[in-house]
């Protein structure tokens, strides 16, 4: 086995994304790499991986759930404020419509406090068409 003065183990990819690089350690342990198994047991389990007996969990599908747990996230977390801001807006809403009826409300008060006036229930009688009354009717009772 060669050695090389500086050589060094390639650096992981992120997320396990080596298999999708096309970089695969058969052995197990990448700094020391041996041409033949010695004892039975070894050899079953180089021939089980060379035949694809013992499989790992796959690095592209553990990838794919951190991308749908992320993006989850992100779609909860764009949810509540997407609420948080309509519920601003409506309270914002309410408010104005609140100013705009008690507006109403006092000019509805004003109203009806200037036309309890005897003077302007009579000037609306005779606006109508209404006129004076006369001298009272006395009827007897018999």
């Amino acid at each position: 086995m060669a050695v090389y003065q500086g050589a060094r183990r390639r650096a992981s990819m992120p997320l396990g994304l080596d298999a999708l690089a096309g970089r695969r350690d058969r052995s197990g342990d990448p700094g020391r790499r041996t041409a033949r198994a010695t004892s039975p047991a070894a050899r079953a389990r180089n021939r089980a991986t060379r035949t694809g007996a013992i499989r790992r969990p796959s690095s592209v599908g553990l990838a794919i759930v951190a991308i749908v747990i992320v993006f989850g996230a992100a779609f909860l977390s764009l949810s509540q404020s997407v609420r948080v801001a309509a519920t601003g807006y409506d309270i914002v809403r309410l408010a104005s419509e609140h100013d705009r009826l008690q507006a109403i409300s006092q000019d509805l008060r004003s109203d009806v406090d200037r036309l309890r006036s005897e003077y302007a229930i009579r000037k609306q009688a005779l606006d109508a068409g209404l006129g004076q009354l006369g001298a009272a009717l006395i009827v007897e009772a018999r």
